[in-house]
């Protein structure tokens, strides 16, 4: 699934989007990625002369790289919103031209909240680990 097509998905846009392509896997986790540009708002000041991915975009990237688990659920206009993060853990920088693989799988169900496990890597190398809960708020939840 392309960009355009996890449009379709999550309520995300520009700058905000932060995945370029993701997949369901057959054992329902999902597997996507994100390639760091350079020119992304959140490493204009993150820092001067040596930008790094800031952790907590990390954490965004893993939860919407989460999309196609819940494509029909989101579809129909409803809202997802964090709810938690646990036993996150940051083991390695994010810079300009890295490749990001992330590797998503839920862990426990009580809807409408989901809790999952998330993985960055970039080049088979773990640089962040965590697990994470949202919420699918209906569409007259979220307003």
């Amino acid at each position: 699934m392309d960009r355009e097509e996890i449009k379709k998905i999550l309520p995300h846009r520009e700058p905000m989007l932060l995945v370029d392509s993701v997949e369901l896997m057959e054992d329902g986790s999902a597997v996507g990625y994100y390639k760091v540009k350079g020119d992304e708002f959140f490493l204009q000041g993150h820092f001067p002369g040596k930008p790094i991915v800031p952790g907590v975009i990390q954490c965004e990237i893993m939860a919407q790289s989460a999309c196609v688990m819940f494509a029909d659920k989101l579809k129909r206009g409803s809202l997802p919103v964090y709810t938690g993060l646990d036993k996150v853990r940051f083991r390695g920088m994010i810079t300009p031209g890295d490749l990001i693989k992330i590797e998503t799988r839920l862990t426990k169900v009580m809807h409408p909240l989901y809790m999952l496990h998330g993985e960055l890597s970039v080049d088979g190398k773990r640089c962040m680990s965590g697990d994470f809960s949202f919420a699918i708020l209906e569409e007259s939840e979220g307003n």
